[in-house]
């Protein structure tokens, strides 16, 4: 049986074993996480996965859960511990290259080979102290290179969101016909929107609210001749050495 699982404002996932992979390695109680689907089809469930990671707005996995190994060529070996590939390090790093986008699931989650890693992966390999004709990497490291191409990855979309807000904008005549009163009573209203979302608790409109007001503030900037990155630069750079206190639940700086 194939559970399709989720983990509110973290992922969705697809897995044999609720228990092994969802509490024991990602260390999350049954109680915080779902179960939306069950299914032997394992076509259904990895369509699925991919339906719902996209209307639920996270990171949708590149390969599908049913594709998971099935293009494994490379006919590595994985263990708790390690990933072993069967080829010595002075082959390994051609053979990666040439399988961009084998992806696998290890006991610390799913790892892709990608232009921007094979390198880096190459890097942290060692001969197999059994088998000088094989190589290893740890699995605890190839979940670190995940991390710092999704870092590297979210760095750039940040920067490029701001852009494709400024896209749309300007084909939609807001920066033509609009002003910056008009974005401020926008603001105003977005702001009353996440106000209600607070104090009912609900996160998809507070999400909603905080998206919105982030595109308004985008809008509003451009129409003053700013970037709002840059505002938020110039706003991180005069409170990053700032000292003070939490008084009342709100951090209060301190004078001179």
């Amino acid at each position: 049986m194939y559970y399709l699982y989720h983990i509110p404002g973290k992922k969705i996932g697809v897995t044999r074993n609720l228990n092994t992979r969802v509490t024991e390695q990602q260390g999350y109680a049954p109680d915080e996480y779902e179960v939306l689907l069950t299914s032997e089809d394992i076509t259904k469930i990895s369509d699925m996965e991919i339906e719902l990671q996209k209307s639920y707005g996270y990171k949708v996995d590149r390969q599908s859960y049913k594709n998971l190994m099935k293009s494994n060529k490379m006919k590595i070996n994985i263990t708790e511990q390690t990933t072993t590939f069967p080829y010595p390090l002075d082959e390994l790093k051609s053979k990666l290259l040439d399988s961009v986008g084998l992806t696998w699931e290890t006991t610390f989650g799913r790892f892709e080979i990608t232009n921007k890693n094979y390198e880096e992966l190459f890097k942290n390999a060692v001969t197999s102290m059994y088998n000088p004709d094989r190589s290893f990497v740890y699995n605890k490291k190839l979940m670190e290179l995940n991390s710092e191409e999704n870092t590297s990855n979210s760095k750039q979309e940040e920067v490029s969101v701001f852009d494709s807000i400024r896209d749309w904008a300007q084909v939609r005549g807001i920066y033509n016909s609009g002003d910056s009163k008009t974005q401020f009573a926008k603001l105003v209203e977005e702001v009353g929107e996440l106000a209600q979302g607070l104090l009912k608790d609900d996160r998809a409109e507070t999400k909603d609210a905080i998206g919105d007001i982030m595109v308004v503030l985008t809008n509003l900037a451009h129409m003053q001749q700013m970037k709002v990155e840059d505002c938020l630069a110039s706003a991180y750079d005069e409170i990053k050495d700032r000292k003070g206190s939490m008084i009342n639940g709100t951090f209060v700086k301190k004078t001179l």
